[in-house]
């Protein structure tokens, strides 16, 4: 498989030491994780979570490289390992396995971005809480008020607080679209942005 400029990530279970108390083993694998740390490079990422070591890497080759040196440091102090290599899929936005290829075509990466919007979409409606919003800040709180009657007049839900405005959406291009239909409605100095939905409020409203 050849390299790219890609997002690579190594999860490494680890087993405990056998002879270790919990304390102990959380102490050795933090200076696993420095020790992994000071023999992969910078150009690796290093993390650890709950008895897992995280090796975030630019290519599969240095992903590779970097998951066999911290085996290596593992081993060396005393841990058992299990690792598994995932390549991120940017249009569908999670980390799959590398044998899963990526879009080549116009089509398969319009229908891998569909299939995103479809499961953001399904989500949405099956939590009750949007997925993606639109967040507006204006310049003062009577644009923000009159804009959230506006918006409200079209049937659009939305939350004010202040001189803030969120108004949610079930996936990324129904946000994108939104963000772009208020930039119609609002004055010339708000700021518009669809991003992923930060707070669970109920969309849509019942």
């Amino acid at each position: 498989m050849a390299d790219s400029d890609d997002d690579w990530r190594v999860t490494i279970s680890v087993s405990g030491q056998p002879q270790a108390g919990q304390a102990q083993q959380q102490d050795s694998l933090r200076q696993v994780e420095e020790d992994i740390r000071g023999r992969v490079g910078r150009g690796i990422a290093v993390g650890a979570g709950n008895a897992q070591i995280f090796l975030y890497a630019g290519t599969e080759t240095a992903a590779r490289d970097a998951e066999r040196i911290a085996l290596d440091v593992l081993a060396g102090h005393g841990f058992a390992a299990e690792p598994a290599l995932h390549r991120w899929h940017p249009i569908e936005e999670r980390w799959e396995n590398p044998d899963v290829p990526m879009p080549q075509t116009e089509a398969e990466r319009k229908a891998e971005h569909q299939r995103l919007a479809d499961a953001e979409t399904a989500e949405s409606l099956a939590t009750g809480v949007a997925q993606w919003e639109v967040r507006v800040e204006l310049g003062s709180h009577r644009h923000a008020v009159a804009l959230a009657r506006t918006l409200e007049s079209q049937g659009l839900p939305v939350i004010r607080r202040w001189k803030f405005l969120l108004v949610g959406a079930n996936n990324e291009d129904d946000a994108r679209e939104l963000a772009e239909r208020i930039r119609q409605e609002a004055p010339p100095d708000a700021a518009v942005m669809a991003e992923q939905a930060g707070v669970g409020w109920s969309f849509p409203p019942s």
